[in-house]
């Protein structure tokens, strides 16, 4: 998906004309991937302290994604820290005068959220596009991800921002060793013998 949003072009009369017009979506997808964070979040993103707006320190490496003023609700917006690698590319689109004042801006002006339309181009365009509507957040496959690499429930949900329970009931399918214990048991089905 990255890659697709990278390389998509206006289209005019039927032809591409040159223009790239995605490489707004391609950076918010680098984003959401790599913290972990709802696409509100990410579009909401300053990189300088601003009223009702997260904010993203490049000199801490830290994304505090709840707004000062904002009062706490159930939707948890946990400061964390933000991934080398995707805190190399946010120092990097700020030399480069790419983002200026918020992370992802489109033609130099903050983008208040990703265009449906665009979205399901880019995701017709990688060649993943699905009916189900569980396949299309990449804050899951975030989340996925860091389960199937071990790391524990409770540091994905700080992390993250969602409940210990969700992860249970969404995701337990992801869990290494999550159902060992039941594919040990179906071996001894229906085996007679002492003691059984």
């Amino acid at each position: 998906m990255i890659w697709a949003a990278w390389r998509s072009r206006e289209v005019r009369n039927g032809k591409p004309n040159g223009r790239f017009t995605a490489k707004h979506i391609a950076r918010w997808c680098l984003v959401a991937l790599h913290s972990g964070s709802r696409a509100s979040d990410v579009c909401n993103a300053a990189l300088v302290p601003a009223v009702g707006r997260g904010h993203v320190d490049l000199d801490e490496g830290v994304f505090q994604r709840k707004p000062a003023n904002k009062r706490e609700t159930n939707k948890k917006q946990p400061t964390v820290p933000l991934p080398p690698r995707l805190l190399a590319h946010l120092r990097r689109w700020q030399r480069l005068g790419i983002s200026t004042n918020s992370v992802i801006e489109f033609s130099g002006k903050p983008i208040g959220r990703i265009n449906y339309r665009s979205w399901d181009d880019i995701v017709l365009a990688a060649g993943l596009a699905t009916d189900d509507p569980r396949q299309k957040v990449l804050r899951h496959t975030t989340i996925s991800w860091y389960l199937r690499a071990s790391v524990p429930i409770e540091s994905v949900s700080e992390y993250c921002g969602v409940s210990v329970q969700t992860i249970k009931r969404v995701y337990r399918h992801h869990l290494p060793g999550s159902f060992d214990a039941m594919l040990e048991a179906a071996t001894k089905f229906g085996k007679t013998g002492r003691g059984r």
